[in-house]
């Protein structure tokens, strides 16, 4: 299967959703899985990095994002905002915090760990720092455990100062 016109797909909506610049070395999982209607692609950007795509057609939030990586076996370094709106998931937050607290004048960045995860995040990219066990999972309701192994890819991203 030739996927070069996916890879343009999937930079350019990098690009346009997201702000990200990247550009796709290799496809590793694409469109596995993830819950009976959402799938993830995950790639290797030319400059090493490892990000996944997660396309929904359910409403994801922040919250289920998270749940998602793990279950995939991987480690999220960062969460990529909407392109143009770098604290979206603090203004999100305390939003929804404001929602539940109308009378709180003074909003901490602690105040809103919780709520800053029901951030709507759909379609998601995340940039990954770690694949665990050197194995990347892949939703299967027959597996036990509803997860089984997609692919084996050892990735772990060293941090330079």
């Amino acid at each position: 299967m030739d996927g070069s016109y996916d890879e343009i797909a999937l930079e350019r909506t990098c690009k346009t959703q997201f702000g990200v610049n990247a550009e796709i070395k290799q496809l590793i999982a694409h469109r596995v899985p993830v819950s009976r209607v959402d799938y993830a692609t995950v790639f290797l950007t030319t400059k090493k990095q490892l990000y996944v795509y997660i396309e929904a057609r359910s409403r994801l939030v922040l919250a289920d994002v998270k749940k998602v990586i793990a279950r995939m076996g991987l480690k999220a370094e960062f969460y990529v905002p909407p392109k143009g709106q770098p604290r979206y998931f603090d203004d999100v937050g305390r939003k929804k915090f404001s929602e539940v607290f109308p009378g709180r004048a003074h909003i901490s960045d602690n105040d809103i760990i919780f709520y800053r995860t029901l951030a709507p995040y759909a379609p998601a990219l995340v940039q990954i720092s770690e694949v665990k066990n050197g194995v990347i999972h892949q939703c299967d309701s027959d597996a036990s455990g509803g997860w089984r192994p997609a692919v084996k890819f050892a990735y772990r991203r060293i941090r330079t100062s």
